[in-house]
């Protein structure tokens, strides 16, 4: 990884307050131009809304870049931490994420599918910059990140199936399916596409120096684009009925808090070492908020409360990560987990390459 890669550049670094600015200017847009969401919606094919669909599939294709086949041949060199990583991604992080949906949101049924798709889909991007900046073990997070774009799409819409299922939720599986194909699958293939290409003709160093970078950030300006497009079809709603982000934001933490300390306390039981146990813990705690906005989106809508209630998942990710990532340097510092200082060792050597 570069050092361009190494650090959060303002933009990412601040964005919970380009998120909150995108809600207001949202909600604004929905009062002051009251025809905006016919407009938005009579944008549509195939049931499709066409700009948020540009806009998501900008948002999936950087995470899709960082798949790495030849990285999953190297399971069987240390699978501990993998295994724990993919127990906390695929069982315990959805199982407490149905829990706490449960106990928060009856009666709110957009809302509890909202925790469940945020809860099902594990991260497989911006955890690569988060176990950079915890100084863990970087070839144990590109192969587990690896090994999640692949797992999202044979266990993705299963889960999901059954954790609505057992809340006695309607789900259409095939808008799940269609959701899955548009907003994983074409992404997937067309960035396994465009990495042969631009690799075969400008090089590995500038693939991911310069070109990973950019698309980077032309996501997260599409990320907020949906945003804003999302908050002004349904601001009349919000300003109605403002307790419903704050509604869902106590489940989606507190179900964080748990998953994050049953991760920790495992790692220590398993007696991993600093540079593995953070990676676990960082991507085991973590979800792929991108998948559940989109997915919200295709099954109930673009103004919905499900795609909604999924943006909060987004508002609390950089914030949440980021203390993630000083707590485990604050534990792995006071011994907590061991060879804190080989960490220290490794990313020294890195920094000065």
């Amino acid at each position: 990884m570069s050092e361009k890669e190494k650090k959060l550049g303002i933009f990412e670094k601040f964005l919970p307050i380009w998120i909150a600015l995108c809600i207001v200017f949202g909600i604004l847009l929905s009062q002051v131009v009251p025809g905006i969401s016919e407009a938005i919606n009579a944008l549509q094919m195939g049931g499709i809304s066409i700009p948020i669909g540009i806009c998501l599939f900008l948002m999936m294709y950087p995470a899709m870049l960082n798949l790495q086949a030849s990285e999953l041949k190297k399971l069987g060199k240390n699978p501990k931490p993998i295994i724990l990583t993919l127990v906390s991604n695929w069982i315990v992080a959805p199982i407490v994420g149905l829990a706490m949906a449960r106990i928060f949101l009856q009666g709110n049924e957009q809302l509890i599918v909202a925790i469940i798709l945020l809860s099902s889909s594990p991260c497989t991007a911006m955890v690569l910059v988060w176990g950079w900046l915890a100084k863990g073990n970087q070839e144990q997070n590109v192969v587990n990140t690896s090994l999640n774009t692949v797992t999202i799409i044979f266990l993705y819409v299963p889960l999901v199936t059954i954790l609505t299922g057992i809340q006695n939720i309607p789900i259409n599986w095939v808008l799940l399916l269609i959701s899955l194909f548009y907003f994983i699958g074409l992404p997937l293939i067309f960035g396994m596409i465009t990495k042969r290409i631009i690799i075969a003709r400008r090089g590995e160093t500038w693939f991911k120096d310069t070109y990973i970078p950019l698309v980077g950030k032309i996501s997260i300006v599409a990320l907020l684009t949906t945003l804003v497009v999302l908050f002004s079809l349904n601001g009349t709603a919000l300003i109605n009925n403002p307790s419903l982000l704050l509604l869902v934001s106590v489940p989606l933490l507190l179900g964080f808090v748990v998953v994050l300390v049953y991760n920790i306390l495992l790692t220590k039981i398993f007696k991993l070492k600093y540079r593995q146990a953070i990676i676990t813990v960082i991507i085991g705690s973590s979800s792929h908020f991108e998948i559940a906005i989109a997915t919200a989106i295709a099954l109930y809508g673009i103004g919905s409360i499900a795609a909604l209630g999924t943006t909060m998942g987004l508002f609390w990710e950089v914030p949440v990560m980021l203390a993630m990532v000083y707590l485990g340097r604050y534990l792995g510092k006071i011994g907590f987990w061991k060879d804190y200082n080989e960490a220290n060792e490794v990313y020294g050597k890195r920094n000065n390459k």
